[in-house]
């Protein structure tokens, strides 16, 4: 009896090398999108969070400013701040209130209606921004009821 001659395999480890560089390059290109998702996706937040600290800032500026008598700014008539500190110093805000008088008891009862518009691509100094904003535009509006 004779033997087969042996084959020798040929070729195997070349394509063990393509297969692993294909798999690295894809598991690579997944992992920064991945980064970049999550990247992206923590500057929204971070955007939307500062908007909505610098609306609540016009808030408290407007309450202030009601408490000390100072002159209305009855809507549409508004004051847009654009000075804020810090890290919100990129965004303005669009104060306006609404005046409503009612008797009770005997006395006159003042309820101010406040709007704050914070955004961080202002149209013209003033939010909100009624133009086509770009993808990084951020806006936020809060109100609140002061009685006086």
């Amino acid at each position: 009896m004779q033997r087969a001659p042996r084959r020798r395999c040929r070729g195997v480890s070349g394509v063990l090398i393509i297969a692993v560089l294909v798999m690295l390059g894809s598991l690579t290109t997944f992992a920064v999108g991945l980064v970049t998702s999550v990247h992206s996706g923590y500057a929204r937040e971070l955007s939307a969070s500062r908007a909505q600290q610098a609306a609540l800032a016009g808030l408290d500026w407007a309450r202030f400013r009601i408490a000390n008598g100072g002159a209305p700014l009855i809507c549409p008539v508004t004051q847009t701040l654009t000075t804020l500190p810090g890290t919100l110093q990129p965004y303005a805000v669009t104060v306006c209130w609404v005046l409503n008088s009612y008797p009770e008891a005997g006395l006159t009862v003042q309820l101010y209606r406040i709007t704050a518009t914070a955004c961080n691509l202002p149209a013209g100094g003033n939010c909100p921004n009624l133009a086509t904003p770009s993808a990084d535009y951020v806006q936020f509006t809060a109100t609140a009821v002061v009685e006086r």
